[in-house]
């Protein structure tokens, strides 16, 4: 068993619902009108909560890494592709507002020391650190400066690597993720049994970050323990941007969220008994009863605790 935490109104762990995220990221586009119907979209599936990302443009990208010919709806180059997917102080100030009027969760992943002081501004139920940023020691300390609960993917990272981001973070309100950082990713990249792995070796809440196509390795991820699915969302699959192609459209959520629901209600507690749903079966059906379950006063409850 792994400790739980409270993420917002959320218990997340052991035997508590699967927390669902849906990844909004940058497939917002730069639109804010887009940012709500993606937010509106991910609510009406029922999912816990949507993610955004928050980068200071010229902090994590080198002026060089600007520079370079891109071209996209902004303009010709990779900064002007950055700087039209960053959103303004004031459109977080109206998706902050979107989201309390919806009652769903928002965080962001912050990429540099100066996204994370902003975010932090909107008192979010946590952070999210992706796997780029998991190598960033500085980075990693200065989240738990704000002592929110931290969800850390582990993308593209070694154990060691892992090991050491650990150790930087502390235990404590902590999740990992397990993901493959590639988009999208091919169903034999996946490595689902990774998520049992991790919670043995570090005896924190493991949740998965999906970027496959289709959704059947998510729902099997959430089977296997995963505490958290976060999918990437999007309005439609063949929308510009480079994350579309690897999300999920508001139909794929819906049933995504729906079917984790059912399976958690039909694992059940593993104890093996016999259901009064069964005992008209028992009658009609079986010709020996051994212990004569449908006899007056038969114990058909589950075993008590002792006490």
């Amino acid at each position: 068993m792994t400790n739980k935490i409270n993420i917002g109104n959320h218990l997340v762990g052991d035997g508590e619902p699967c927390f669902v995220i849906a990844e909004i990221g940058i497939n917002h586009n730069g639109d804010l009108d887009l940012a709500r119907k993606l937010i509106s979209a991910a609510h009406l599936a029922g999912c816990d909560a949507v993610k955004f990302q928050k980068r200071t443009v010229e902090v994590v990208f080198t002026a060089e890494e600007l520079a370079k010919p891109r071209e996209n709806p902004f303009g010709p180059t990779n900064g002007d592709l950055k700087r039209g997917l960053e959103f303004k102080p004031q459109d977080f100030a109206a998706i902050d507002d979107f989201c309390r009027t919806l009652k769903i969760a928002w965080f962001a992943s912050c990429w540099d020391e100066t996204a994370v002081d902003f975010i932090a501004k909107f008192n979010p139920p946590c952070f999210k650190i992706a796997s780029a940023s998991l190598t960033d020691d500085e980075l990693l300390r200065h989240h738990r400066r704000y002592q929110k609960p931290i969800i850390l993917s582990t993308g593209m990272s070694t154990l060691e690597q892992i090991d050491h981001a650990v150790e930087v973070l502390g235990k404590e309100d902590l999740i990992l993720m397990h993901t493959t950082s590639t988009y999208p990713s091919k169903t034999e990249e996946l490595n689902l049994s990774c998520i049992r792995h991790l919670r043995e070796r570090y005896g924190v809440p493991v949740g998965y970050s999906g970027h496959e196509v289709g959704l059947q390795t998510s729902l099997a991820a959430a089977v296997l323990g995963a505490c958290i699915i976060e999918r990437h969302i999007t309005l439609d699959r063949a929308m510009w941007g480079s994350d579309q192609a690897a999300s999920v459209e508001p139909n794929g959520i819906a049933r995504l969220v729906r079917d984790i629901h059912t399976v958690e209600r039909a694992m059940g507690d593993g104890i093996k008994c016999v259901l009064d749903s069964e005992l008209p079966i028992i009658k009609k059906l079986r010709r020996v009863d051994s212990q004569n379950l449908t006899a007056p006063g038969a114990n058909l409850l589950r075993p008590k605790a002792e006490i």
